[in-house]
């Protein structure tokens, strides 16, 4: 699913409304579990996100976003 918001815009919204857009817009890409967290990676627009939950509580720990970025345009 296609979304048009920002990196930056999205950095600026409260940690709760990152998450719900995560969520109800990202596409999973992989989650992987260690220990008692569990770390999921999601696609949203131009960007990735990764979410960080605590198993033994299912609580939210962190949230990470990752800018893309194209190498092909830096080689000339």
């Amino acid at each position: 699913m296609n979304i048009e918001i920002s990196y930056f815009d999205f950095k600026n919204l409260s940690q709760d409304l990152q998450h719900q857009l995560v969520i109800n817009k990202g596409q999973m890409i992989s989650k992987t579990d260690k220990n008692d967290l569990s770390f999921v990676l999601y696609e949203l627009g131009s960007f990735s996100v990764e979410l960080i939950y605590l198993l033994n509580k299912n609580k939210l720990a962190g949230c990470n976003a990752y800018q893309k970025f194209s190498f092909d345009s830096q080689i000339a």
